[in-house]
């Protein structure tokens, strides 16, 4: 077996194949709604996660599994373009992760997802070295168990872990207890804590799986951390949105880099903040991934919505 070189991040989870949609407003239930063209770009979690942060100059590797259908021959081709390397399972006889994605007139998406359970990533199709080859693991969790043992071993070999999770998987909390920083979807702290109250909802999360941070992101209201003395926030960037598809893949991706370059939380933060409200001008998860520079004078000069969280100490 060849020995792998050392990357600075190493992504386990979700690819897809996203077929986006724009129409001017989400049809009303039982109506008919003729659309005019639709996109079908790569996507997915994890996967569009890795490729930010390869154009952005980092090295990285990315571990899921595919068909061998037209969209595994697009991502591989997508991954080689971008210069990831990867460790991809393919699945004989069986469709890649697809998602359907409509994206209103004021760029909100809303996405279907088609996922064959043969896709599912199996904690035995790992190589321990996939992982521990890295300064940083991201796990998206849906992909439970192999996220699990990817976490563990990157632990034990002192690879910081972030997780981007949106839904409480079966078997989850055994993953976020090895996860260093875990930032979720807004609702998420709420539903898995069972405590209405966000902020409280965060503490509860920090302390129960001994993260060093926690964090959600709120979309249009920026994103709000707790780092286990003090809460941080960052509002979100005014930009005129065409699609928010994978804004939230590329916060992860600004929030990694960030802390690869051992930047203050605060400077993380506004940094995946533009980077995301980048994402959202043009078509796609992958479509405004934008340069250092772009992304560094957005948050220089760019406007900001007014302050729509306020955090307690």
């Amino acid at each position: 077996m060849t020995e792998l070189s050392k990357v600075d991040l190493v992504g386990v989870g979700l690819n897809a194949t996203d077929t986006l949609i724009p129409l001017e407003s989400f049809p009303v239930a039982g109506s008919k709604v003729e659309y005019r063209t639709a996109n079908v770009l790569p996507g997915g979690q994890v996967a569009t996660t890795v490729v930010a942060c390869q154009h952005w100059g980092m090295r990285t590797r990315y571990v899921g599994k595919l068909g061998d259908d037209d969209a595994a021959a697009l991502h591989r081709r997508e991954f080689a373009r971008a210069g990831v390397e990867t460790q991809l399972v393919t699945v004989a006889g069986c469709a890649s992760p697809q998602s359907l994605i409509i994206v209103d007139g004021g760029g909100e998406r809303t996405v279907l997802c088609r996922r064959d359970e043969r896709l599912v990533l199996q904690a035995e199709e790992l190589e321990r070295d996939w992982i521990v080859n890295a300064r940083a693991l991201h796990v998206d969790g849906h992909d439970t168990a192999a996220a699990t043992v990817a976490a563990e071993w990157a632990r034990a070999a002192g690879v910081r872990v972030i997780a981007d999770i949106d839904e409480v998987y079966p078997g989850v909390e055994e993953l976020l207890e090895k996860i260093d920083y875990l930032i979720v979807s807004r609702d998420f702290p709420c539903r898995l804590m069972a405590e209405p109250d966000l902020e409280e909802a965060l503490r509860q999360m920090h302390h129960r799986y001994g993260c060093l941070l926690t964090a959600a992101t709120l979309g249009a209201d920026g994103v709000v951390a707790w780092d286990g003395k003090q809460f941080h926030y960052a509002s979100a960037f005014c930009v005129p949105v065409v699609d928010t598809t994978g804004a939230g893949d590329i916060f992860h991706a600004g929030f990694i880099y960030g802390m690869l370059q051992e930047w203050p939380l605060q400077r993380q933060l506004d940094f995946a903040c533009a980077a995301a409200a980048l994402n959202c001008v043009a078509v796609g998860a992958r479509g405004g991934i934008e340069s250092i520079e772009s992304i560094e004078n957005l948050m220089a000069t760019g406007a900001r919505y007014t302050t729509a969280y306020f955090v307690s100490s």
